[in-house]
């Protein structure tokens, strides 16, 4: 029989990628928006700075 891993260290490897995922969705959803503001600004500075 192949010698196991100790169940402390597969919890601790799941744990891992489980935070590691979550950290990736929030900061996936918390950059965007902040984006999509300066954009935003960006696109209004330049919109009113034309003289028609």
């Amino acid at each position: 029989m192949p010698q196991m891993a100790p169940l402390w260290w597969e919890m601790l490897f799941i744990m891992f990628i489980a935070v590691f995922i979550m950290m990736s969705i929030i900061l996936y959803h918390n950059i965007n928006p902040s984006q999509e503001e300066s954009d935003a600004t960006i696109k209004n500075t330049i919109n009113l700075s034309w003289k028609w």
